[in-house]
């Protein structure tokens, strides 16, 4: 009997060990497996103590601001107000208005514009751009060329005027200004001038005389406009007699290269009267017209 029993025993031990043996085979492959699937545990000393601030992007990655310019009609309809949505003219600047193409050496932007078939007259407003066209000529045909040009000019950062700029100064207080002379200014500079901007023009104080006559200068938009007599006598002089009793009226002052040319037109009417006669073409001296303004 006591064979059998060692073999028994034997048998029992093996089959014992056998399944150690398995088990731990197992075990070591499930940590073989783990360990190849699983990233390895960095050590402390690999383990970053502060964290690097982001780089900047390339430059080629970054995108230029792309303008956005609205255009506005104005009362002339020969005038078109071009708004780019950013500052035209540096702060407290005065305004500033090209009516020939061959004083434009300060303003690449100006020159351009000339260069178009069709533009008469380039202003510069605080934050806008009046363009104002020959009266043969379409906006149809001409605007998205004065488009492309401001939007190209502006979105490449360069200012449109180069030099020197004049401060405005045609309303700004002066140490020999009479308490009447102050208040035209101070009305001229915080109700008038604001309004006549949004109609793509601007004024220009040139003094006041012992009669009571505020001389002013419409530019911009206003200036070639039909309707200037009546902006100037209803609008502006109706506000300044009724706030400063001194004001007895309003007078625009041209300038004198604006003299000639209406003299000389008036020169070109006579003389075309005088061929035709009574079929000559009608005077513009009637209340919008030319002679109006004089």
């Amino acid at each position: 009997m006591a064979a059998p029993a060692r073999s028994v025993a034997a048998s029992l031990l093996r089959s014992q060990i056998s399944r150690s043996a398995v088990a731990s085979i197992t075990r070591q492959t499930s940590k073989r497996s783990f360990s190849s699937i699983l990233p390895s545990r960095p050590s402390r000393s690999t383990i970053p103590t502060t964290i690097r601030p982001l780089r900047p992007l390339p430059a080629v990655f970054s995108q230029r601001r792309t303008l956005f310019i609205q255009t506005e009609p104005t009362p002339n309809p020969d005038a078109l107000k071009f708004i780019p949505g950013l500052p035209v003219l540096p702060p407290k600047s005065a305004s500033i208005e090209y009516t020939d193409g061959r004083k434009t050496t300060n303003s690449p932007l100006a020159r351009s514009l000339f260069q178009l078939d069709g533009v008469q007259s380039v202003f510069y407003g605080p934050d806008f751009i009046t363009v104002t066209k020959t009266p043969d000529s379409h906006w149809q045909w001409l605007k998205p060329e004065v488009f492309a040009l401001i939007t190209e000019y502006l979105n490449n950062g360069a200012p449109v005027v180069t030099g020197d700029i004049i401060e405005n100064e045609d309303t700004a207080p002066q140490d020999g200004d009479s308490e009447v002379v102050s208040m035209i200014k101070e009305l001229l500079d915080t109700r008038i001038r604001p309004a006549i901007q949004e109609d793509g023009g601007d004024i220009e104080y040139r003094g006041f005389t012992d009669a009571g006559m505020v001389l002013l200068k419409l530019r911009g938009a206003c200036r070639t406009c039909d309707s200037s007599t009546v902006t100037l006598k209803n609008g502006i002089e109706s506000m300044l007699m009724h706030y400063i009793e001194e004001v007895k009226g309003v007078t625009q002052v041209l300038d004198q290269e604006e003299e000639i040319a209406i003299k000389e037109f008036e020169k070109f009417e006579a003389n075309l009267a005088k061929l035709k006669g009574n079929d000559a073409v009608p005077k513009t001296s009637g209340p919008h017209g030319i002679d109006a303004v004089a």
